[in-house]
C-alpha cells in the first residue's frame, strides 16, 4: 500500500512541478523518509528527478536559455562533490530545517501584486548566478532535490513558464547524474533506494507527458503565484518533517518554571541541559552543566569540603551579564536534592 502512496504522491508532485516550475522533489522528502532512511532519501529522488528532467529535455528542449546554463552548471558541479561528501557525515535533517524556513518566508511573495513580483527586478549578475549555481549543487547533493527553492532566480530572467522548466532541467539532468555516480561510491545508494527511485521516475514520466497539454492554458501570472504557494507548502512539509526528526533523534525538550524571584527555563539536548534563569533584580544567567573534572583544583576542593554525603554531584557554570560563577547541586541515592551551594 505505501508503494501505491508514493505512486500517487509522486505523480501529483511533478503534476504540480509542471505547473509551478518544480518543488516534486522537496513535496516527496517527507513520504520518502517514512520508507528510507534519511541518507538513502537524496539517492531515490536523483532517480525520479533525473528521468523527469530527460522527460522535460524531450519535450521543451528549443526553451532552454543556455546564458543561464552556462554560468550556472559549472559552478554548480563543485557545490555538488561538496555536498556528496558532506552527506556520509552531515544529518540532512538540519539543512531540512534551514531549507524550510527559508521556503515558507516566500509566504509575502503569494499576495503581491503582478507589479511587485520578482520578474520586474533585474536580472541577477553573472558572479551571483554563478554562486547560486554552486549553492544550488551544494544543497542538491545533500537533499536530492532543490526543486522550486531556486525558481526566484529563473523569475527574476523573466523567462516564460516553458523555459522555466526547459532550463531547470538542462542545469539539473547533469547534476542528477553526478550525485548517483557519488552516491554509489560513498556507499548511499542501496537497491531499496534503486526501487523507490524507479517508481518514482515512472510517475514522473506520466505526470510529465499529462502536464505538457495542460501548462499552455495558464498564465504566467497565475505560473510565478502557483509556484510561490508551491515553495510555502513545501516549506511546510519539509518543517514538520524535520521537526520530527529532530525529535526522534535528540529529543529536545523545554520546561518554563516559575521560581520566587522569577522564571527558569530548561532546555534539554540528547543528555546535555541547558537553562536560563531571570531574576528580579538580577537580570538573565545562562547555565550550564560542565564535568566535574574541568573545574580547576581551587575550585575542585572546595565542592568537595562543602560535601554531605552525597551520591552524585552535578556542577554548572553560570554566565550572568557581569560574571561568571559555579553552582554544584548535591544528591542522594533517590535523586533527592541535598544541597546547592554557589562560588566563583
Amino acid at each position: 500500500m505505501i508503494y501505491l502512496n508514493i505512486f500517487l504522491v509522486a505523480f501529483l508532485a511533478f503534476a504540480l512541478s509542471m505547473i509551478c516550475g518544480g518543488g516534486a522533489g522537496l513535496l516527496l522528502i517527507p513520504i520518502l523518509g517514512y520508507v528510507l532512511p534519511a541518507a538513502q532519501v537524496p539517492a531515490a529522488l536523483s532517480i525520479g528527478t533525473s528521468v523527469s528532467s530527460i522527460t522535460k529535455l524531450h519535450l521543451f528542449f528549443r526553451q532552454i536559455n543556455w546564458n543561464i546554463v552556462k554560468h550556472f552548471l559549472p559552478f554548480a558541479l563543485p557545490g555538488v562533490l561538496v555536498g556528496a561528501w558532506l552527506l556520509s557525515y552531515l544529518a540532512p535533517m538540519y539543512i531540512e530545517l534551514c531549507m524550510a524556513i527559508f521556503l515558507v518566508s516566500n509566504l509575502p511573495y503569494i499576495f503581491k501584486t503582478e507589479s511587485a513580483t520578482l520578474q520586474d527586478k533585474p536580472a541577477f549578475s553573472n558572479h551571483t548566478l554563478r554562486f547560486i549555481g554552486f549553492l544550488a549543487g551544494f544543497i542538491s547533493a545533500l537533499t536530492g532535490a532543490v526543486g522550486v527553492l531556486f525558481n526566484r532566480v529563473y523569475l527574476r530572467y523573466g523567462l516564460t513558464k516553458e523555459q522555466i522548466i526547459a532550463t531547470r532541467a538542462a542545469n539539473e539532468i547533469i547534476l542528477h547524474i553526478v550525485k548517483l555516480c557519488l552516491y554509489a561510491s560513498f556507499g548511499l545508494f542501496t537497491l531499496q533506494a534503486f526501487y523507490i527511485g524507479m517508481l518514482v521516475a515512472v510517475a514522473a514520466i506520466a505526470s510529465t507527458y499529462l502536464m505538457k497539454y495542460v501548462l499552455p492554458n495558464i498564465s504566467i501570472k497565475l505560473f510565478s503565484k502557483i509556484g510561490y504557494s508551491a515553495m510555502v507548502l513545501s516549506g511546510v512539509l519539509l518543517l514538520n518533517s524535520a521537526v520530527v526528526r529532530i525529535q526522534a533523534a535528540h529529543n529536545p525538550n523545554i520546561d518554563l518554571i516559575r521560581v520566587s524571584k522569577g522564571y527558569d527555563a530548561k532546555f534539554n539536548w540528547d543528555d546535555l541541559v541547558y537553562s536560563i534563569e531571570f531574576k528580579y533584580g538580577e537580570g538573565f544567567e545562562f547555565e550550564k552543566i560542565i564535568p566535574f573534572s574541568s573545574l580547576n583544583q581551587a575550585r575542585q576542593a572546595h565542592v568537595l569540603s562543602q560535601d554531605v554525603g552525597a551520591a552524585k554531584i552535578v556542577i554548572e557554570k553560570v554566565y550572568a551579564l557581569r560574571k561568571i560563577s559555579y553552582e554544584a547541586y548535591y544528591y542522594d541515592h533517590n535523586d533527592q536534592l541535598i544541597r546547592k551551594i554557589k562560588f566563583p
